[in-house]
């Protein structure tokens, strides 16, 4: 069995692979406070109350954008599961070009995107997730990393809308009926949701035109990317596990 682990700035997600399926995942909130006994209890305690056994899982692999967390989850990996975890990082076997002025700059959540969306579907592809940031990257027709650039998540954008509006509400993050709202509620789902869409659509068409990639599929994922496309419209594939594959994926790659 393998665990894989992808740490983003809000959730955590976790997956185990028996070879190629997934047969469990998880989501926990990223907690920068935690001591490496917290975290390894935590994630111990997720398999105690699951039907996966933890003394199943013979690997770990993370991929991490929150460094200040990684000590306490790679400790509580040791201390807890006596396993050695394997890092996304620099040096690994991915099979993607990687044409930025500073590859290490680039976040190892999108390569493992990018790397899932190679062996998957193949290039060329337009991948977008949608977290805490939204993500859009560019791989070629030749396995390249073409250009790729992030924008603020809904979620960070209503959050700072509501902390300074002070006569705003919180609202759900949901698609309103229509365009045409009629109370506050759902003008700020308008404004959030139908924006974040409009924006997407035409970051789609500006890649595509400007890149020469008419073909290239487009490939979501990511906790919100259903609210973007809930009728699948806008979207060739919605993967929401893809970056849980690319982990493992990666895993197989780089193992001894």
């Amino acid at each position: 069995m393998l665990l894989v682990v992808d740490v983003g700035n809000t959730n955590t997600v976790l997956g185990v692979y028996d070879n190629d399926k997934l047969i469990k995942s998880w989501r926990i909130t990223t907690g920068n406070n935690r001591t490496s006994d917290e975290t390894g209890i935590l994630i111990h305690s997720l398999f105690d109350n699951s039907d996966v056994p933890a003394d199943s899982v013979k690997a770990v692999i993370i991929s991490s954008v929150v460094p200040n967390i990684m000590y306490s989850l790679t400790q509580g990996i040791r201390k807890y599961f006596h396993i050695e975890p394997m890092i996304v990082g620099a040096g690994m076997k991915t099979g993607i070009k990687i044409k930025q002025d500073n590859p290490k700059e680039v976040g190892a959540d999108r390569i493992v995107n990018l790397v899932a969306v190679k062996e998957l579907y193949g290039g060329p592809a337009i991948v977008i997730d949608y977290g805490t940031a939204n993500t859009f990257d560019v791989l070629g027709r030749d396995s390249e990393f073409l250009t790729g650039f992030i924008s603020p998540g809904i979620q960070i954008c209503a959050d700072a809308l509501y902390r300074k509006a002070a006569k705003l509400p919180r609202v759900e993050i949901a698609k309103p009926d229509s365009i045409i709202t009629k109370n506050t509620v759902g003008s700020i789902q308008a404004g959030l949701v139908l924006g974040h869409i409009g924006q997407s659509i035409y970051i789609i068409d500006e890649l595509k035109k400007q890149l020469n990639l008419e073909d290239a599929k487009v490939i979501a994922t990511g906790g919100l990317a259903k609210v973007i496309d809930p009728e699948g419209e806008i979207f060739d594939i919605l993967n929401p596990v893809l970056t849980l594959e690319g982990l493992r994926i990666l895993y197989n790659k780089n193992k001894k």
